[in-house]
């Protein structure tokens, strides 16, 4: 039997340290190597529905957004981040962990292991896959212990929600914050309009000078219109009546006072000099207009503040669980058989391969 070892290892050296290659790692996966359990979730991100106006801040400062596969890409990278990492480390001794279980080759190389080690330790033990179809976040954690593993999922789905949340708040606080120092400004602008179209019209004892120019104007219509019905009598009269007479010398007084009348009420109306009605009365239009808008500017800056607020709620995102943190109850991992035959029919191949070319090279030879 030792003859037709050794005759086999010299003949086929090749084939030899295959099969004691093929021994030795059957022997580190099903004896040597140490079983880890793998804790499970589902999540998936929702979003409340908000009603929210047609026009809202958000659109005019032009904010748009992903989709929910975007979201979930964005909470994917930050649970396998190396923030994230430090998070887990610090509440849970992750280093510790991993030191103190697992062989030599599956274990933390040292507790003080660089973070940039530590992180890709890391990735080997934490997988988080999209489900694209489904649209939703399949977590797997793996640890020596099962309680570790349960503790590590459920700090990963805390931790991602919080985050998630911040993230999606933050540009709509600043935009509410940012609104509301303006509505300070433009409240004080509404309030010094107002007050100064106040104080104009008590200045000039009119509460509306523009409708006080309306009503004079239709007082001069007026008087003109009875003026030249006095000159139409007067006319009339002159044709058959001597210019002596009573009659006609009242109806020429009563022209005259029409004719001071209307001088009167047309100076009062527009003069070059002094506080005429027509002046008041563009000066009234433009404090009018200017109340008017910072009014109009005050109520839409309201309207947006209110926006901006319900935007802000339809950006919360929720992690919604699917499937809760499994605590397992036995290993899942390492997958011995499968490593195992996937090492071994890869050995067997290179082996064999590696064969062919040593009788290639002998067929030569001869």
């Amino acid at each position: 039997m030792q003859k037709s070892v050794r005759s086999f290892v010299k003949q086929s050296p090749h084939w030899a340290v295959a099969i004691l290659a093929i021994l030795l790692v059957s022997f580190y996966w099903f004896i040597w190597a140490q079983d880890r359990y793998v804790s499970r979730a589902t999540v998936v991100l929702e979003t409340p529905q908000v009603a929210t106006p047609e026009i809202s801040f958000a659109s005019l400062m032009g904010s748009g957004g992903g989709g929910n596969t975007h979201d979930l890409l964005l909470l994917r990278e930050h649970l396998l981040s190396v923030d994230m990492l430090r998070r887990i480390d610090e509440a849970l001794d992750f280093r510790s962990h991993f030191t103190q279980h697992g062989d030599i080759f599956a274990r933390l190389s040292s507790q003080d292991a660089p973070i940039e080690d530590l992180h890709k330790y890391y990735l080997r033990r934490v997988e988080i896959e999209m489900d694209d179809y489904a649209g939703v976040l399949n977590i797997s954690v793996q640890a020596y212990t099962p309680e570790f593993a349960q503790q590590v999922t459920q700090m990963l789905l805390d931790a991602g929600e919080e985050h998630m949340n911040q993230m999606g708040h933050r540009l709509a606080q600043e935009q509410v914050r940012f609104l509301e120092e303006q509505m300070v400004r433009l409240n004080e602008r509404f309030e010094e309009a107002r007050s100064a179209l106040l104080e104009f019209q008590n200045e000039n004892g009119l509460v509306s000078p523009t409708a006080t120019v309306e009503s004079l104007n239709q007082v001069v219509s007026t008087l003109e219109g009875d003026l030249a019905r006095m000159q139409a009598r007067r006319t009339a009269l002159a044709s058959y009546q001597s210019e002596q007479s009573a009659e006609l010398r009242q109806v020429e007084r009563e022209i005259a006072a029409l004719r001071d009348q209307i001088a009167q009420q047309s100076e009062r109306l527009a003069q070059a000099t002094g506080d005429s009605l027509n002046r008041v009365s563009a000066e009234y239009q433009i404090l009018e207009l200017q109340a008017q808008f910072a009014q109009e500017t005050y109520s839409s800056a309201l309207a947006a503040l209110e926006n901006t607020r319900l935007e802000a709620a339809r950006q919360l995102k929720q992690v919604s669980v699917l499937q809760s943190p499994l605590l397992p109850e036995y290993p899942v991992e390492p997958n011995r058989l499968y490593n195992t035959t996937v090492f071994a029919i890869i050995t067997i191949f290179l082996t064999f391969i590696l064969s062919m070319l040593i009788m290639i090279v002998k067929d030569h030879r001869d």
